[in-house]
């Protein structure tokens, strides 16, 4: 086939199950692959990683014309970027909260042991619906102080932005934009309003820290309190609901691996970056390089749209011996999953310590348990790849 056909092919549905043959070909025909609609490719580890930390590569819809409205620090270059991103991490990590996210570690067991009561009378269960999705979702709106009766209300918004952000090359995407925007407008408007009712009466959550900043000069603005706020509700949640699903689904495909976990469950953490690497949550990034830009011999124009396919480059030969072998017991684990540079996720350690709590939790129950269908249905989106319903038998 031709490769200027690849990102077709990728993104089409029918590959969603099992794309790695599609990267393959894509690294064989690489490092950069030119699409019949303009855009680059790129699926090589090392030549991934180094446009991950290059500053010439932007990020901001707004030099494509794109968006009117300023984009939350994850679609922002520096120094918005930093700024923003200096002020969403005061809250949430070190150096200003170093205990915040580790603190949580007892909470999300204890989240994490009351969804899996039902699990115990047996019968057929979805992991995703049951379990992965309210899992981080809870996680998160306790971090952010969104009360529980209103946990529901995220995910028909969740959708719809995460539906407006995925890779459709020949798809008319206007009424997924338009969704995608209602929903960022609602749901921000609806934190705002959250974070206003504790201003002047903080509690212990993010939305009061961020509303009751003393120091003019560290405060958000309402549209970056709006935006910020989104950003980590949906960044929180989504990621981890596929790494927990895939993670599930990967053991169950691999009983002995599963079995040796069941034996010696510290090397949970372990098994966990082999899970990121071998089925990564996210497995594309789009960048726009500013300038003009050599990639091993290749010049991919400025203003070019260049797919980091980040899954593709954790499958990489040249960077990982026998690749495609799930291997828990990997020495070398250095993923792109979480991608890297000024952009590297930094809800990743909260991803980690929810996704061992959650595969910790269900080793006992997955010895007995059985896929009901394998492949599962997928959700579409194929950036954040997995899967829709994961139905299993206990």
């Amino acid at each position: 086939m031709q490769p200027d056909t690849l990102l077709a092919r990728i993104t089409d549905y029918t590959s969603r199950p099992h794309p790695y043959p599609l990267y393959a070909e894509l690294r064989e025909a690489g490092p950069v692959v030119q699409q019949a609609d303009g855009s680059c490719l790129v699926g090589t580890y090392h030549e991934i990683a180094a446009l991950l930390h290059d500053p010439r590569m932007s990020v901001d819809p707004r030099t494509r014309g794109e968006m009117t409205h300023k984009p939350p620090f994850l679609r922002l270059d520096d120094p918005e970027h930093h700024r923003l991103r200096t002020l969403a991490m005061r809250p949430f990590g070190p150096p200003h909260s170093p205990g915040r996210v580790d603190a949580m570690r007892g909470e999300i067991d204890r989240i994490t042991k009351e969804l899996m009561e039902p699990f115990e009378a047996g019968g057929q269960i979805d992991i995703v619906d049951d379990f992965a999705y309210p899992l981080p979702v809870t996680v998160i709106c306790r971090l952010l102080g969104v009360p529980r009766e209103d946990e529901a209300l995220f995910r028909a918004w969740s959708d719809a932005l995460v539906a407006s952000a995925d890779v459709r090359p020949e798809e008319d995407t206007t009424e997924a934009d338009k969704a995608g925007e209602q929903a960022r407008v609602e749901m921000g408007g609806y934190l705002v309003n959250l974070a206003e009712q504790r201003r002047g009466r903080p509690g212990d959550d993010m939305l009061s820290a961020f509303v009751n900043e003393p120091d003019p000069a560290l405060r958000l603005t309402q549209e970056e309190l709006a935006e910020t706020a989104v950003l980590l509700l949906i960044a929180g949640h989504e990621t981890t609901v596929n790494l927990i699903t895939n993670g599930v689904l990967t053991l169950l495909r691999h009983r002995e691996h599963l079995d040796h976990l069941r034996r010696a469950p510290d090397l949970l953490p372990r098994a966990v970056e082999e899970l990121l690497r071998y089925e990564p949550p996210v497995h594309m990034r789009e960048r726009l390089p500013l300038a003009d830009i050599n990639v091993s011999g290749t010049t991919i124009p400025a203003g070019t749209t260049v797919i980091l396919v980040l899954a593709s480059g954790n499958r990489d030969p040249k960077r990982f011996s026998d690749p495609d072998r799930f291997d828990p017991t990997r020495p070398d684990i250095e993923h792109l999953a979480f991608g890297g540079g000024i952009h590297l996720c930094f809800g990743g350690p909260l991803a980690r310590i929810e996704a061992q709590s959650a595969l910790g939790a269900l080793l006992p129950l997955l010895g007995t348990a059985r896929l009901v269908e394998d492949p599962p249905p997928y959700r579409q989106n194929a950036m954040l790849r997995g899967p829709r319903h994961l139905p299993v038998h206990l």
